[in-house]
Protein backbone atom coordinates (compact mmCIF):
# COMPACT_ATOMS: atom_id res chain seq x y z
CA UNK A 1 0.00 0.00 0.00
CA UNK A 2 1.41 3.43 -1.22
CA UNK A 3 1.80 5.94 1.67
CA UNK A 4 1.78 9.89 1.12
CA UNK A 5 4.99 11.17 0.42
CA UNK A 6 6.08 8.61 -1.95
CA UNK A 7 7.65 8.69 -4.36
CA UNK A 8 6.89 6.45 -7.57
CA UNK A 9 7.28 5.93 -11.25
CA UNK A 10 4.58 6.90 -13.29
CA UNK A 11 3.63 8.12 -16.67
CA UNK A 12 2.68 11.85 -16.33
CA UNK A 13 -0.39 12.25 -19.08
CA UNK A 14 0.58 16.22 -19.23
CA UNK A 15 4.38 16.17 -19.51
CA UNK A 16 5.52 12.64 -20.61
CA UNK A 17 2.85 10.15 -21.39
CA UNK A 18 4.84 8.05 -22.65
CA UNK A 19 7.78 7.99 -20.41
CA UNK A 20 7.13 7.42 -16.54
CA UNK A 21 8.72 10.39 -14.21
CA UNK A 22 9.15 10.62 -10.46
CA UNK A 23 5.78 11.12 -8.66
CA UNK A 24 4.65 12.25 -5.24
CA UNK A 25 1.61 9.89 -3.86
CA UNK A 26 -0.68 13.29 -2.48
CA UNK A 27 -3.24 10.56 -1.50
CA UNK A 28 -3.44 6.77 -1.50
CA UNK A 29 -5.95 4.26 -1.53
CA UNK A 30 -7.27 2.26 -4.60
CA UNK A 31 -6.44 5.01 -7.30
CA UNK A 32 -3.75 6.99 -6.06
CA UNK A 33 -3.45 11.09 -6.30
CA UNK A 34 0.02 11.72 -7.36
CA UNK A 35 1.97 14.60 -8.56
CA UNK A 36 4.73 14.66 -11.51
CA UNK A 37 7.93 16.19 -9.64
CA UNK A 38 8.50 17.34 -13.38
CA UNK A 39 5.70 19.53 -14.18
CA UNK A 40 3.73 19.48 -10.90
CA UNK A 41 0.64 17.97 -12.84
CA UNK A 42 -1.82 16.38 -10.30
CA UNK A 43 -3.08 13.49 -11.64
CA UNK A 44 -4.95 9.79 -10.59
CA UNK A 45 -3.13 6.59 -11.62
CA UNK A 46 -2.95 3.07 -10.87
CA UNK A 47 0.08 1.66 -8.61
CA UNK A 48 1.04 -2.23 -8.45
CA UNK A 49 1.53 -2.73 -5.50
CA UNK A 50 4.67 -4.91 -4.98
CA UNK A 51 4.63 -8.32 -3.65
CA UNK A 52 6.97 -8.93 -0.40
CA UNK A 53 7.95 -12.19 1.37
CA UNK A 54 9.51 -12.66 4.50
CA UNK A 55 12.81 -14.66 4.72
CA UNK A 56 15.08 -15.87 7.37
CA UNK A 57 18.44 -14.09 8.10
CA UNK A 58 21.62 -15.86 9.90
CA UNK A 59 23.62 -12.74 11.18
CA UNK A 60 27.94 -13.50 11.94
CA UNK A 61 29.34 -11.58 14.31
CA UNK A 62 32.57 -11.40 16.52
CA UNK A 63 32.49 -15.90 15.77
CA UNK A 64 28.59 -16.38 17.08
CA UNK A 65 26.02 -16.43 14.74
CA UNK A 66 22.05 -15.12 15.58
CA UNK A 67 18.93 -15.42 13.72
CA UNK A 68 16.26 -12.10 12.92
CA UNK A 69 14.05 -12.17 9.77
CA UNK A 70 14.07 -9.49 6.82
CA UNK A 71 10.58 -8.28 4.53
CA UNK A 72 11.82 -7.79 1.00
CA UNK A 73 10.44 -7.33 -2.53
CA UNK A 74 9.85 -11.01 -3.73
CA UNK A 75 10.78 -10.02 -7.39
CA UNK A 76 14.24 -8.40 -6.18
CA UNK A 77 17.31 -10.10 -7.40
CA UNK A 78 19.89 -10.12 -4.62
CA UNK A 79 23.67 -10.94 -4.61
CA UNK A 80 26.77 -11.60 -2.58
CA UNK A 81 28.44 -8.32 -1.62
CA UNK A 82 25.18 -6.44 -1.39
CA UNK A 83 24.42 -4.90 2.22
CA UNK A 84 21.26 -4.09 3.64
CA UNK A 85 19.80 -3.39 7.50
CA UNK A 86 18.38 -5.69 9.42
CA UNK A 87 16.41 -5.39 12.96
CA UNK A 88 17.50 -7.21 15.43
CA UNK A 89 16.60 -7.14 19.42
CA UNK A 90 19.79 -4.89 20.00
CA UNK A 91 19.58 -2.44 17.23
CA UNK A 92 19.44 -1.81 14.02
CA UNK A 93 22.18 -3.40 11.97
CA UNK A 94 23.73 -3.02 8.44
CA UNK A 95 25.08 -6.64 7.35
CA UNK A 96 26.78 -8.07 4.02
CA UNK A 97 25.20 -10.76 2.07
CA UNK A 98 27.83 -14.09 1.81
CA UNK A 99 25.79 -16.64 0.37
CA UNK A 100 22.44 -17.10 -0.40
CA UNK A 101 20.84 -20.58 0.78
CA UNK A 102 18.37 -21.36 -2.42
CA UNK A 103 17.48 -25.05 -1.05
CA UNK A 104 18.64 -27.97 1.19
CA UNK A 105 22.27 -27.78 1.41
CA UNK A 106 22.18 -25.42 -1.74
CA UNK A 107 24.34 -22.84 -1.85
CA UNK A 108 24.11 -19.57 -4.76
CA UNK A 109 26.03 -16.14 -4.86
CA UNK A 110 22.79 -14.08 -6.89
CA UNK A 111 19.36 -15.35 -6.71
CA UNK A 112 16.11 -13.30 -6.50
CA UNK A 113 14.86 -13.14 -3.10
CA UNK A 114 11.48 -15.27 -3.42
CA UNK A 115 14.02 -18.48 -4.60
CA UNK A 116 16.03 -17.60 -1.35
CA UNK A 117 15.28 -19.31 2.02
CA UNK A 118 17.96 -18.23 4.03
CA UNK A 119 20.41 -15.08 4.12
CA UNK A 120 24.03 -15.90 5.22
CA UNK A 121 25.51 -12.58 6.21
CA UNK A 122 28.19 -11.10 8.46
CA UNK A 123 27.95 -7.26 10.24
CA UNK A 124 29.81 -4.47 8.85
CA UNK A 125 28.96 -1.95 11.31
CA UNK A 126 31.61 -2.67 13.48
CA UNK A 127 34.51 -5.20 12.29
CA UNK A 128 37.50 -6.94 13.80
CA UNK A 129 40.41 -6.82 11.56
CA UNK A 130 43.46 -8.61 11.54
CA UNK A 131 46.86 -7.44 11.57
CA UNK A 132 50.03 -9.06 10.68
CA UNK A 133 53.62 -7.01 11.92
CA UNK A 134 56.87 -7.22 10.72
CA UNK A 135 59.85 -5.55 12.55
CA UNK A 136 62.26 -3.57 10.56
CA UNK A 137 65.17 -5.58 11.59
CA UNK A 138 64.69 -9.16 12.64
CA UNK A 139 63.66 -12.58 10.60
CA UNK A 140 60.18 -13.55 9.63
CA UNK A 141 59.63 -15.56 12.96
CA UNK A 142 59.65 -12.00 14.79
CA UNK A 143 56.60 -11.49 13.04
CA UNK A 144 53.11 -10.70 15.37
CA UNK A 145 50.02 -10.30 14.78
CA UNK A 146 47.12 -8.15 16.51
CA UNK A 147 43.38 -7.59 15.76
CA UNK A 148 41.73 -4.40 16.05
CA UNK A 149 37.83 -3.43 16.90
CA UNK A 150 36.83 -0.72 14.11
CA UNK A 151 34.21 0.78 12.40
CA UNK A 152 32.99 -1.00 8.94
CA UNK A 153 34.31 2.24 7.09
CA UNK A 154 37.66 2.79 8.84
CA UNK A 155 40.13 3.23 5.90
CA UNK A 156 43.81 1.56 5.32
CA UNK A 157 45.99 2.99 2.93
CA UNK A 158 49.34 1.40 1.56
CA UNK A 159 52.12 3.68 2.31
CA UNK A 160 50.22 4.93 5.36
CA UNK A 161 51.27 5.10 9.04
CA UNK A 162 48.34 4.39 11.43
CA UNK A 163 48.23 4.51 14.89
CA UNK A 164 45.50 2.55 17.25
CA UNK A 165 46.42 3.20 20.80
CA UNK A 166 49.49 2.36 22.18
CA UNK A 167 49.80 0.06 18.44
CA UNK A 168 51.50 2.18 15.34
CA UNK A 169 52.60 0.45 11.81
CA UNK A 170 52.85 1.51 8.27
CA UNK A 171 50.76 -0.77 5.78
CA UNK A 172 52.59 -2.58 3.54
CA UNK A 173 49.73 -4.64 2.13
CA UNK A 174 45.81 -5.46 2.01
CA UNK A 175 44.25 -8.53 1.36
CA UNK A 176 40.38 -8.35 0.58
CA UNK A 177 37.41 -10.18 1.67
CA UNK A 178 36.15 -12.83 -0.48
CA UNK A 179 32.64 -10.90 -0.26
CA UNK A 180 34.13 -7.61 -1.13
CA UNK A 181 32.91 -5.57 -3.74
CA UNK A 182 34.60 -3.12 -6.55
CA UNK A 183 37.81 -3.96 -6.13
CA UNK A 184 40.49 -4.57 -9.04
CA UNK A 185 43.03 -6.93 -7.07
CA UNK A 186 42.45 -9.02 -3.97
CA UNK A 187 45.72 -8.04 -2.53
CA UNK A 188 46.73 -4.25 -2.59
CA UNK A 189 50.31 -3.30 -2.12
CA UNK A 190 51.00 -0.41 -3.99
CA UNK A 191 51.60 2.90 -2.35
CA UNK A 192 48.02 4.75 -1.99
CA UNK A 193 46.21 1.28 -2.58
CA UNK A 194 43.33 2.01 -0.02
CA UNK A 195 40.23 -0.31 1.74
CA UNK A 196 37.95 0.37 4.34
CA UNK A 197 37.88 -2.06 7.29
CA UNK A 198 35.10 -4.47 6.58
CA UNK A 199 36.63 -5.19 3.31
CA UNK A 200 39.84 -5.78 4.62
CA UNK A 201 40.43 -9.94 5.21
CA UNK A 202 44.36 -8.65 6.68
CA UNK A 203 46.36 -5.74 6.77
CA UNK A 204 50.71 -6.54 6.27
CA UNK A 205 52.63 -4.03 7.84
CA UNK A 206 56.23 -2.61 9.33
CA UNK A 207 55.76 -2.19 12.85
CA UNK A 208 56.62 0.88 14.31
CA UNK A 209 55.12 0.35 18.11
CA UNK A 210 57.96 2.44 20.43
CA UNK A 211 60.07 -0.29 21.89
CA UNK A 212 57.95 -3.16 20.63
CA UNK A 213 61.44 -5.18 19.88
CA UNK A 214 63.26 -4.61 22.48
CA UNK A 215 65.49 -6.84 23.96
CA UNK A 216 65.14 -8.03 27.71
Amino acid sequence: MSQPGQQVAVACPACSPDVETVHEVLSPGGTPTVRCTECGHTHKTELEEERTVERDVIVSQDGESFKTRVEAPAEETVAAGEEFIVDTDEALMTVRITSLEVGEERRSKLARVEEVETFWTRAVDNVHVPVTLNPKEGGRDDTRSLKLLLPGDQEFVVGQRETFGDEEFTVKSIRIRDDARGYDFWQLDHDGDSAVAKDVKRVYGDDETSDAWSAW
